[in-house]
Formats: structure tokens, sequence, C-alpha cells
């Protein structure tokens, strides 16, 4: 029977079909799928802030764009995904409250999506879709018998990438 693998903030996974990998509850954050279509091996991270170096506390790598993508590509890699096949999908990044005097420093979101494109780019990871902005919540769910990333919103309804 397939397992349903939970992703909290700031948490990565990785797995095989016919298992699948979700996320609840993404904001500013953004969930990371990396997916080999032939092995069928994936992984989803759920990063909170952009780059680890900005930050006092950093023992959870997760929680940041630049030093989780590393984690969750070696976990993957290392069931069976090959690092040449592999693509990624990404969501959240919303700008969920608005500020009348908002400065760079509280536009996590859009900060977290170009932290995400940064370090893919830099791993040599294909960035092949994105459901990114807006001012809403979503969840996120990376079925890894297809590689299908589905996005779950309230109100706005459900996103198949």
């Amino acid at each position: 029977m397939p397992e349903l693998i939970k992703v909290g903030m700031a948490d990565l996974k990785a797995g095989k079909a016919p298992d699948s990998i979700i996320s609840y509850g993404l904001g500013s954050c953004v969930g990371i799928a990396l997916y080999d279509p032939q092995t069928k091996v994936g992984g989803l991270a759920h990063i909170m802030l952009p780059d680890s170096t900005q930050a006092r506390a950093t023992d959870n790598t997760a929680k940041f764009a630049d030093t989780a993508l590393p984690v969750l590509l070696d976990q993957v890699i290392a069931l069976g995904g090959s690092r040449s096949r592999l693509t990624a999908k990404i969501a959240g990044g919303s700008q969920m409250f608005s500020f009348a005097q908002a400065t760079d420093v509280m536009r996590i979101g859009d900060r977290n999506v170009e932290a995400v494109r940064t370090v893919l780019k830099a791993l040599a990871i294909r960035l092949v879709a994105e459901d990114v902005g807006g001012n809403y919540g979503r969840t996120v769910e990376l079925l890894l018998d297809s590689g299908a990333f589905v996005i779950k919103t309230v109100n706005k309804g459900e996103n198949r990438l």
C-alpha cells in the first residue's frame, strides 16, 4: 500500500513510487520537488528562508534554500535518482501580508523563490514548472508514480504541474 510521506515546515524527505510526498501550509515558504522520471524517485523540501548565511541559528539545514537543496539532492540520489535526469518543480513564495512601507526584508516569499531558482541553477537542476507568488497559501503533493506536482489552494482549486 502506498505511503503518504509528510514533510513539515523546514523539513525535507525523499521517497520512491508508489508513495507520494506532501507538505501543508506553504505561505511565503517554498516547496521544492525533485523528480527522476526513469526511477520514479523524488523528494520534497519545505524551505522557510532563502539564505543560511544571514541567520543566527543554522542547525536545521532544511530551513534554508541554500542548505536544503544539496541535502535533498543527496537523498534522492541515494534512493536511485540520477542527477542528470532530475527536474524541479516549485510552489509557494506568497506575500501573505501587505504593508504600506514594505521593504525587501518583508518580501520573504519573493526572496525565497529567487534563492531557490539560484540554487537550482548552481546545482544544474532544470526548473520545469512553478506556481509561485500571490497572496494565498498552498498545499503541495509530489506523486512519485507520475511526477505530477499537485498544488491545492483554498478558493483557487487545484493545479497540476
